[in-house]
């Protein structure tokens, strides 16, 4: 009798953790076959899981989250404020993952992604000894390309990477290179503490830090004679027709302000400065990158899209005394004199083909003049704000020196 008075004891028992266990199930499977629209951070993780390791990195509320990737050179891919359901706020080439490894580039997006420089010029990484800076030669280095990075640690706030790598540059110097790459997700008291804000209770945010180590990793020292590599953040976002870029600048020095011929003169109507305030329109629709030099730089950039109310910021690294490389693909121009922030919006190609639309703020380190196990570290962080346009316009007058209306004035 008593083991019959047990067994009725442990039945139910069973019976309710087998109905949890069924229940649990059941929530994955239901959270899994969640059908995300695309443009949501759900459809881009749900996207990338299926193509390779990603990590995610979350705030304390859970909202704001940072999407990651070790297999795709450190990546972050992208972010959004709001959960699964809201924004994605980096570009993702879809297309790239489906396609033939392409000899050029692996163009599979990110809202940042760590290259080397210089691309261009007499100790270019990009383009083999002697040969004719063209698009036919163009290759980017297998290392921040399409190889994958080794994960040293993680947790849900951080995650930490590196690479090993050996590359040739242009005057034929082999460079033994040792990358190391840290990502964190920043909380609301870091965000407002690095910008000087108060963002505001009708404002949703996210931001991620990155710290981008380039050591010498050989038993020769990188000088002006070798040629010297440099550290190169660049950010990929989806562009609007009244996407525009805001790039402050210092007036109290000498010289341009900044390189607008990369890949032709930008037209003047897509492009405007004055007042310590660079604009540039961002709408993916015509090709065009600009620089700004280490002595007109300053540490901060950013955009506003007004369609979907999102103000980014970016901060970084600037030495104003600094060597910085020439980038540019030419070989008859001084190598060590280039700039330190970037910009480019995407447009179509000559033969008509388009890799985006997309659009790009950048910011490079100097040249990383190293002596055997030497390292240079660059710091960029990426900042986004979604919400009340009143709140938003505040975040931008404290922190880019503009307010939204004369962003969105300048092209109309």
């Amino acid at each position: 009798m008593k083991q019959f008075k047990n067994l009725l004891f442990v039945l139910p028992v069973m019976v309710i953790c087998s109905c949890g266990q069924n229940a649990k199930k059941e929530q994955r499977v239901a959270a899994d076959t969640v059908q995300y629209v695309k443009g949501t951070f759900g459809y881009d993780l749900d996207f990338l899981r299926k193509r390779g390791r990603v990590i995610v990195l979350k705030s304390g509320d859970g909202k704001a989250q940072v999407l990651v990737s070790y297999k795709y050179q450190g990546k972050v891919f992208t972010s959004t404020a709001n959960g699964n359901e809201g924004r994605s706020f980096g570009w993702v080439n879809y297309k790239a993952f489906e396609a033939k490894p392409d000899e050029h580039m692996s163009a599979y997006g990110g809202e940042d992604r760590l290259w080397l420089g210089p691309e261009g010029g007499k100790f270019s990484l990009f383009f083999k000894p002697g040969t004719k800076m063209e698009f036919a030669n163009w290759h980017t280095p297998f290392a921040v390309d399409n190889e994958s990075w080794n994960l040293v640690s993680q947790n849900d706030n951080e995650i930490a990477m590196n690479k090993t790598t050996e590359m040739v540059n242009y005057a034929n110097t082999v460079l033994a290179i040792k990358l190391e790459r840290k990502v964190k997700i920043l909380q609301s008291t870091d965000i407002d503490k690095m910008l000087g804000i108060t963002a505001g209770d009708k404002v949703s945010s996210v931001a991620f830090s990155t710290s981008n180590t380039l050591i010498n990793n050989g038993n020769k020292a990188w000088d002006k004679i070798t040629g010297a590599p440099c550290l190169w953040n660049l950010d990929m976002f989806s562009p609007s027709e009244k996407t525009v870029i805001v790039v402050p600048y210092n007036e109290n020095t000498t010289g341009k302000v900044a390189t607008t011929d990369y890949f032709g003169q930008i037209p003047p109507d897509r492009v405007k400065y004055g007042k310590g305030i660079l604009l540039f329109k961002a709408d993916g629709k015509s090709r065009g990158k600009l620089g700004v030099p280490p002595n007109r730089a300053k540490t901060m950039a950013g955009s506003y899209d007004p369609e979907h109310k999102v103000l980014t910021i970016t901060l970084y690294d600037v030495d104003g005394k600094g060597t910085y490389l020439n980038q540019e693909w030419r070989t008859d121009k001084p190598p060590f004199i280039g700039d330190a922030v970037n910009a480019y919006n995407d447009g179509p190609l000559a033969t008509g083909g388009q890799m985006g639309p997309f659009y790009e703020i950048e910011s490079v380190s100097p040249a990383a003049f190293l002596k055997p196990g030497e390292r240079l570290i660059h710091n960029h962080s990426v900042f986004h704000f979604t919400g009340d346009e009143a709140q938003l316009n505040s975040i931008a007058l404290k922190t880019l020196g503009i307010s939204l209306n004369d962003i969105q004035a300048a092209f109309k």
